[in-house]
């Protein structure tokens, strides 16, 4: 196997995991994006063939950390794409953001078996990416807890009988919070999950909502159902990971504690299952599920997520680039968090929605969706 993007959070509970499970799985490929440290020290653990770092003013520190060892040394982004062009069975998919979306297709193109947690991915590229894996005779296996839990509990071989599917969502750090009370939060502020411990991206996009919109995007991809069939609710307690409901009436739901490592380890083992130390789920102990509707004026990143999956073609793109960009702002001090959605809504109002014809257009309208939410946050 290999794992791209295994310094960050998912990368490193996968790593986690593999090393839980020694003789298990044989590491092909490790990326990073600059932590060198911890890049060298996973690679030496786990005995990796190669390490990649993606900044290549790195590449000779990860040299430096890795001398002696059997390790091969690159860095670049185009090191990266050839890590996933490495004979692995299971390539982890774990890069944050669009950077993500060369190295996943590449490992879709040689059929491999990707455990999928870049969600921009899907977002960006959605209908090129669903047919690169459909030509490549590769599988995708979800790894977002939701993603994952639907996957567990969805009838492919009679989807007909499917009504709807149900995304829950934590609500995040802000879920209580008024826009007045929103308006001055901090980015130290923004990142304090309640419930998972994540990367700073992820985390601010749990706190604005966007995480969820997303991920609605994303399942429109991954499940063979229409937009309206897909329903996000409020549910605190993240016990409840998603629902899938039938025409018959049944809901099934797949529960658990929230740690990643069981929906990366259900990837890593599909079809079979493995031992992960996630804690065991006491309902007793937990006593009480809460659900509510979300808030879409508050949090209205999630109605600007629907309005591009139904827009469609270049939508989501914009949507994705945008908030990319916007949520860095945000963690740079730039701009306030309340303007992170005004400002992808603003992008979106601005640009066209054209179709995807391939994937050169994709980087094309993701390159400009940049460039527009730059310019506007410098005037903010």
């Amino acid at each position: 196997m290999s794992i791209l993007g295994s310094t960050g959070s998912i990368g490193c509970n996968t790593v986690d995991l593999l090393a839980r499970n020694p003789g298990t799985f044989s590491v092909q490929a490790l990326t990073g994006n600059r932590n060198v440290k911890l890049l060298a020290e996973q690679a030496l653990q786990l005995g990796a063939k190669l390490a990649v770092v993606a900044d290549e003013s790195l590449y000779g520190e990860l040299k430096d950390l890795l001398s002696g060892s059997a390790v091969e040394v690159a860095a670049g982004d185009a090191a990266v794409v050839e890590a996933a062009a490495r004979p692995s069975d299971i390539v982890v998919a774990a890069i944050v953001g669009t950077a993500g979306l060369k190295p996943t297709l590449q490992a879709t193109r040689r059929g491999a078996l990707v455990a999928l947690a870049n969600k921009e991915t899907l977002v960006s590229a959605g209908a090129i990416m669903t047919e690169e894996v459909k030509n490549g005779g590769a599988t995708l296996i979800p790894v977002d807890s939701e993603h994952s839990a639907i996957f567990q509990v969805f009838d492919f071989e009679r989807a007909e009988s499917v009504s709807k599917i149900t995304l829950t969502a934590s609500g995040g750090p802000f879920r209580e919070k008024t826009l007045a009370e929103m308006q001055v939060m901090t980015p130290a502020q923004a990142v304090a999950h309640p419930n998972w411990d994540m990367g700073a991206k992820i985390s601010i996009d749990s706190a604005t909502m966007m995480n969820k919109g997303l991920e609605m995007i994303e399942a429109f991809h991954l499940f063979p159902v229409t937009s309206d069939e897909i329903e996000v609710l409020v549910h605190p307690q993240s016990v409840i990971h998603s629902m899938v409901s039938y025409v018959d009436g049944s809901v099934l739901a797949q529960l658990g504690t929230p740690d990643m490592r069981t929906p990366i380890a259900y990837a890593l083992a599909w079809p079979a299952r493995m031992a992960a130390p996630s804690e065991t789920l006491s309902l007793a102990n937990i006593g009480t599920l809460t659900f509510e509707a979300p808030d879409l004026v508050r949090f209205p990143a999630l109605r600007l997520a629907r309005e591009s999956l139904e827009a469609g073609g270049s939508a989501p793109t914009v949507l994705n680039a945008a908030n990319e960009i916007a949520v860095a702002a945000f963690l740079g001090g730039q701009i306030g968090f309340l303007d992170i959605a005004q400002t992808v809504e603003r992008v979106l109002d601005d640009m066209d929605t054209v179709a995807l014809a391939d994937i050169e257009t994709v980087f094309a309208i993701d390159a400009e969706a940049r460039r527009r939410t730059a310019v506007l946050i410098s005037k903010i």
